[in-house]
This record gives C-alpha cells, sequence and structure tokens, in this order.
C-alpha cells in the first residue's frame, strides 16, 4: 500500500507542515517519497520544470522530498478570482473557468484526473503522501468528494487527522471529525496528531486519553509551536504571520495586501534578511511612511486596481513616487503601475483601464496564460503581457525608471545577488543599514525544511506512521456514533 493520507480538522491547521515535514524525514530514511493533493485552491502557485503549473505548498513539499516538482503531485489547482468564480489548472495546464455551482457538477471529470494522476505516482515511487484539504467531514460535499474520504476510499489510504490546539476547542473538532463520518469512512481514520502546541505536554495528556478512549484511535504526537519554521504558503491565511519585529534601524517593507493577492512568497525571501521589518497592509499611512512599498502578484489586476484607488492607496503610492521613495511593482503589481491595462478578450471581464502610470508600460490580456521559467529561481504565471512603451532602464523581467521598479518575474528576490544588490540600493535611498550579502535564502529553506523534519523525528511516533504506511488502518476500529449514512459516490 505504502500510502498516507493527512487530514485536517480545519483549513490551516497544519496538513502542509506534517506533509512537508513527513516528506523530509521519509526521504531520509533511503525512500523515493512523492507528495500529492488532489485539489488545490490557491492563489500562490509554482511553475515546474517542465512549465506544469502546481500549487506552491507541493512544490516545497516535492522540494522536501527531494523529487521533482510535477503536474500529477497536484493535478487540480483552483485560482479564486471572485467569491464564486475560480480558474482552473488540472494537470499543470489552463482548464478553464469554474463556478461555485458548477462545481458540483464538474467535480466527476477532476476526480477522475486526480485520481489517475495519484495512481501514476504510486507506480513511481515507494510512499505517496497526501495532503487533504479543508476537513474530510465535509458532509454537504461527501457525495462528490475526491480530496479526502473519496480519496482515501479510491487509494485504501489510512487517515490522520491534524488539529490546531492554539485555535481552541482541539478535542471537540477531532471527535466531530470522526463522528460525522460513514462507517465506511471511519474504518479509513486511524488516529490524530496535535499541532501547534505551547507549554507542559503533560498537561495535554488527560485530553489525548478521553480521545482515544471514545474514539478507539491513538493520538501519534504533540508538534510544538515552531513559529520561525514557516513554509511556502498555499493562501492568505498565513499572511498576518509573516509581520516581523519593527525596529527603527532596518528597512521597513510594505506590502500591499490585495484582496486577491497572489504569489506573496515573493516577498520571503525579504523577510529573512536581518536589515528588513516586512509587513502586509492596506492602510494608506503605512504605504507612505514605509521604506519600501511592493505591489504583489494578483488574480484579478483590474479589481485590485479599482480597489486601490477606492481605499486611497492608489493616491498613496503615486504621492509616495513623487517624494522620491522607492516601489517594486511584481507581476500584477507591475502592470498596475503601468499606463493602459486592455483586456480585449474578456480574461478579466473585458475592457480598457489605465494603471497608476508610473511605469512606462502597457499591458494587454491574451487568451493564452504564459507559464515559463525564465531564470533559476524566476518563473511567470501570466495573462498579461507587458510592453515598454517608452525610455526606460532595464530591469530582471521588467524595467525601472527613477525609484520605481517593475518585474513580470516571480522569484526574482529568491536570487541571493539580485536581492542584495535590490536592497542595497533601497537602503541608500532610505538612508540605512544594507544587507551584508550572506544570506543564502536556498539555504535557509533547506535548513527550515531539516529542523522541520526533525521535529517529526522527535514529537511524533514515526515507527506507528510507518506501519500505517506499510500495512494500512488497522482492522476492527470502533464506529464513533452517530455517523453519516452511506452516499452513492458517482
Amino acid at each position: 500500500m505504502n500510502s498516507l493520507l493527512i487530514a485536517g480538522t480545519t483549513s490551516d491547521a497544519g496538513k502542509t507542515t506534517v506533509v512537508t515535514g513527513l516528506c523530509r524525514w521519509l526521504a531520509r530514511q533511503g525512500m523515493r517519497v512523492a507528495p500529492y493533493k488532489a485539489q488545490n485552491m490557491s492563489n500562490n502557485s509554482m511553475v515546474c520544470a517542465d512549465g506544469a503549473e502546481i500549487g506552491r505548498a507541493q512544490w516545497i513539499q516535492a522540494v522536501a522530498a527531494g523529487a521533482e516538482p510535477e503536474a500529477a503531485m497536484n493535478p487540480v489547482l483552483l485560482k479564486p478570482g471572485s467569491d464564486r468564480r475560480s480558474h482552473v489548472v488540472l494537470m499543470g495546464e489552463p482548464w478553464g473557468e469554474l463556478t461555485a455551482r458548477g462545481f458540483l457538477t464538474e467535480r466527476v471529470e477532476l476526480a477522475k484526473a486526480a485520481f489517475a494522476a495519484y495512481d501514476d505516482l504510486a507506480s513511481r515511487y515507494d510512499v505517496v503522501i497526501s495532503e487533504g484539504a479543508g476537513s474530510p467531514t465535509e458532509i454537504n460535499l461527501r457525495q462528490s468528494d475526491y480530496v479526502n474520504m473519496g480519496l482515501a476510499q479510491h487509494t485504501r489510504a489510512p487517515v490522520v487527522v491534524v488539529g490546531d490546539i492554539d485555535r481552541g476547542g482541539l478535542f471537540a473538532s477531532m471527535f466531530g471529525t470522526v463522528a460525522l463520518l460513514s462507517a465506511e469512512d471511519q474504518r479509513l481514520i486511524s488516529g490524530f496528531v496535535v499541532n501547534k502546541f505551547r507549554g507542559d505536554v503533560s498537561l495535554l495528556q488527560p485530553g489525548i486519553d478521553m480521545l482515544t478512549s471514545v474514539t478507539d484511535r491513538p493520538t501519534y504526537g504533540v508538534l510544538p509551536w515552531l513559529p520561525e519554521l514557516w513554509l511556502d504558503s498555499e493562501d492568505a491565511l498565513d499572511i498576518p504571520a509573516r509581520r516581523t519585529d519593527h525596529d527603527p534601524d532596518v528597512l521597513t517593507i510594505a506590502v500591499v495586501r490585495f484582496p486577491r493577492i497572489s504569489n506573496f512568497t515573493d516577498l520571503d525571501a525579504l523577510a529573512v534578511e536581518p536589515t528588513t521589518s516586512v509587513f502586509f497592509t492596506a492602510s494608506p499611512a503605512e504605504v507612505r511612511d514605509a521604506d519600501l512599498v511592493v505591489l504583489p502578484g494578483s488574480r484579478a489586476t483590474t479589481s485590485d486596481l479599482a480597489w486601490l484607488r477606492e481605499t486611497g492607496l492608489a493616491d498613496a503610492v503615486q504621492a509616495r513616487v513623487a517624494a522620491g521613495r522607492p516601489v517594486l511593482g511584481i507581476c500584477g503589481g507591475y502592470q498596475l503601475l503601468g499606463g493602459a491595462i486592455d483586456d480585449p478578450y474578456g480574461v478579466e471581464g473585458g475592457g480598457s483601464h489605465t494603471g497608476l502610470g508610473l511605469l512606462p508600460v502597457a499591458t494587454e490580456f491574451a487568451p493564452e496564460k504564459v507559464l515559463a521559467r525564465p531564470a533559476p529561481t524566476a518563473y511567470e504565471i501570466h495573462h498579461g503581457v507587458v510592453g515598454v512603451t517608452g525610455d526606460a532602464e532595464e530591469f530582471p523581467g521588467g524595467c525601472r525608471t527613477g525609484v520605481v521598479w517593475g518585474t513580470i518575474w516571480h522569484g526574482l528576490l529568491d536570487d541571493d545577488a539580485a536581492r542584495h544588490a535590490f536592497l542595497t540600493e533601497i537602503a541608500a535611498l532610505a538612508g540605512k543599514r544594507a544587507p551584508d550579502g550572506t544570506v543564502s535564502f536556498a539555504a535557509l529553506r533547506e535548513d527550515r525544511l531539516d529542523r522541520l523534519a526533525d521535529a517529526i523525528d522527535e514529537h511524533l511516533d514515526t515507527a506507528a506512521l510507518l506501519r500505517l504506511i506499510e500495512k494500512g488502518a488497522p482492522s476492527g476500529l470502533r464506529f464513533v456514533p452517530p455517523g453519516a449514512p452511506v452516499l452513492s459516490v458517482p
């Protein structure tokens, strides 16, 4: 069997963290490991070496496993463009748009592709560690589920449920996760992992013992609070954790938090520099006062442009540039800094729009998405094609005029030399300390992955988890009432 599905009581419970740590830990044991998530909903994505687009979390999980990231590791990627509509990436390529209601009828086709991708990975790797989505007890969606228990039934994989104790209500949510599943699904729920615990673990033990007594399922360990081991994020839930402590002697970098922000992992490399303080904001005052402002990627560029103007942020950005204070635009942010933004094919609803006019560039949306890897750390994901229309200096993936920089490349600042050079100029403009050039972002990422695997090794019962992976869910697990009726699955 050699598979395991990590589910969670909620979104952001720690599924990604546990899967990533397990991938690195299993790879250390000499196993060929593949991460897998049937469906990811995220505007943070990455381009693989072959040009396929997958969720950023699955990309970093593949890095942790020492595997080449590929489309099969995240066969369905939903990129929300509004509250009711998402762009669908299927097997790494654009597939179309999906509405919230239409999603119920399209799941059969997506499920077939997702299951085929899993079967392909399982035929080529020793172990496949799957990550669920949201909660496995989404009983309103169970009939057509292929991400959580539907996937577990297809693969016959044992399921371990992760819960975030920092949120409160941990034991109730773990019990309820089991008790609202059908008897058939409950047979695969094999135990629990507690995440983000702070304090003396012995104080938690009575609750763990009671949970075992009422569910007949063990807790495989308690992971401590590990704020310093943040990983490449899936969604905007993790944005507040990115703010670093303010120090008047370091560069303050304000990142505009668009309603449809995407690929904000671009800022991770800035945040690890000891000479910077990075924070996300929607405050015009903070945008005016920061040493550097970054307009990040956007999944809905023209909609976020309107939001900039409605909130007064557009005026704040233009005022700081007039005062000689620097601004950087990345991908959608780069497009917003230009002039004309035309959408003749209706990619974002159509029409012509006028950007902030701070760079001599124009953008036209094309129906074909550009997916490319133009440099070792850089990648492109965009429909908007940007052209330089006036005098400007060259900048990798874009251009620069005065104190305004723009690039269509994501990941540019992951390159240590590029990041150090850029921040050195920003520091000179602000009269503050420049980075010393010793920080290696790639090395720090590897260190985080190793330390996460160390935490898995120290705090989880890895021997018991290996038995689950090799032998499957234990037989004879107790049914926890009331359960749910068995639904016919298409």
